[in-house]
């Protein structure tokens, strides 16, 4: 795919702007021209690190002024590759865009800029006796989750990324600045722009800031692994398991397994929580009931 040369007079302009803020060191560049999929690496020609966003309204003005193509970028955990540079361009870092702006506990929401991690909110969060559940496995930003519209085991029971997000400030394409959604949550006037963004992965727009839905931290929290001989039996008792409201469910095959073993991460887990494997045919009601289950597929 053809590349174009940045613009001599677009990269002066970013520089005056943006000042040591604006990178096209080479490690730089190649840092940003990745994320964690399979993906052949693309680098930028330039990175722009933001702060806000009329500061990132101004450097999307100005690559469209140029015709430059831009790239979001939040800290590269992603597995979709869109944060590849395929066309060369200007890439904008967002990750020092990382304040908490609100909290409303009543309400339960808060508004992040797009560079604040999951983990960041979390901790923010831990004295007001609310969580943000959405948990893809790893730190990622929250305004890359929403781009790439990020689930987890959490999704049974919080949904993904698309319910959770309320409402979001964008910056389209030529610069202009957008707000999705009113913080009213009951409202049907016009079209749904949030649920439109949420997952476009970069093509719609810039997310500089995201509100949020928050929930109550659980009050108690119990872990169990359950063994079984087919997926027949595992599908099967996932139906019963659903029906008794968990907050994660996750299905494991054996390749897994034998890759876990050797994970330290994974016997840390197995050490904190004191896992216990149980025996083939138990759910999570025979946990509670303390009766055996008949998971045998039916004649």
């Amino acid at each position: 795919m053809e590349r174009v040369p940045l613009n001599p007079q677009l990269l002066a302009s970013l520089r005056q702007r943006l000042g040591d803020r604006l990178s096209t060191s080479a490690a730089v560049l190649e840092q940003h021209g990745k994320d964690e999929s399979y993906h052949a690496p693309s680098a930028p020609d330039a990175v722009a690190f933001a702060h806000s966003t009329e500061e990132v309204s101004d450097i999307v003005r100005l690559c469209a002024q140029y015709k430059t193509p831009v790239i979001a970028f939040g800290t590269g955990t992603s597995l979709e590759g869109h944060v590849a540079a395929l066309k060369g361009g200007v890439c904008i870092d967002l990750a020092q865009m990382n304040r908490v702006l609100r909290v409303n506990a009543e309400d339960l929401d808060a508004t992040v800029e797009a560079g604040v991690t999951r983990k960041q909110l979390n901790e923010y969060l831990r004295d007001t006796g609310l969580f943000f559940p959405i948990d893809p496995g790893a730190d990622a930003s929250l305004g890359g989750m929403a781009a790439t519209r990020a689930s987890g085991t959490n999704a049974v029971r919080y949904g993904t990324m698309r319910e959770n997000v309320l409402a979001l400030t964008v910056v389209l394409a030529d610069g202009k600045v957008i707000r999705t959604a009113q913080r009213a949550r009951k409202s049907a006037a016009g079209y749904d722009l949030t649920r439109l963004f949420v997952g476009s992965e970069g093509t719609l727009g810039f997310f500089t800031e995201i509100e949020l839905d928050l929930q109550p931290i659980p009050p108690h929290r119990v872990l169990g692994i359950c063994h079984f001989p087919t997926f027949y039996d595992a599908m099967a008792a996932t139906r019963r398991i659903v029906e008794l409201g968990p907050s994660a469910v996750e299905l494991v095959d054996r390749t897994m397994i034998d890759l876990s073993r050797d994970i330290p991460m994974f016997r840390a887990v197995v050490d904190r929580f004191g896992i216990r494997l149980l025996p083939v045919g138990y759910t999570v009601r025979n946990l509670i009931s303390g009766q055996r289950a008949d998971t045998r597929a039916p004649s």
